[in-house]
């Protein structure tokens, strides 16, 4: 395994492997956020969330973000999907239970601004990266001819 996940990140060009090491960063630190409110708040940890789906959708980020940091850590393109969809919902679910602050406070929203740009940066890699990371069978995916 080590050897082939070593030539799975070797088989990849700079910049991906880059993308990809930004990718491990933050949905490690968001593994790490998510966990420790878990850990310290227990399954109450978004009870300040007035809606219900996205008090779920936050507790299972304790379980999405590792999954994704893993897939994204074995260069899988299972991982660079998961990554997307997790940060769409994520930045939306942030943005919506805040968006009262809007009008209120706005200067209150600029928490928001680091999870914006990791998703914005994200979903821009979105694409460039499934199609040069290796699929599933562990190869890197080979260029296809220009037509």
């Amino acid at each position: 395994m080590g050897i082939e996940l070593r030539e799975r990140w070797g088989g990849q060009p700079l910049w991906a492997r880059w993308v990809l090491t930004v990718y491990l960063i933050g949905f490690l630190e968001g593994s790490c956020v998510h966990i420790f409110y878990l850990a310290r708040d227990g399954i109450h940890a978004y009870a300040s969330f007035p809606q219900v789906p996205l008090r779920v959708f936050f507790v299972s980020l304790a379980i999405l973000d590792p999954l994704v940091a893993v897939l994204v850590g074995l260069v899988r393109r299972e991982g660079v999907w998961l990554a997307s969809a997790v940060m769409v919902t994520d930045v939306f679910g942030n943005w919506w239970s805040n968006r009262h602050w809007l009008q209120d406070d706005p200067a209150k929203l600029l928490p928001l601004l680091p999870i914006t740009l990791f998703g914005l940066f994200v979903v821009a890699f979105l694409l460039p990266l499934h199609r040069t990371v290796a699929g599933p069978a562990g190869r890197p995916q080979a260029a296809r001819p220009a037509a």
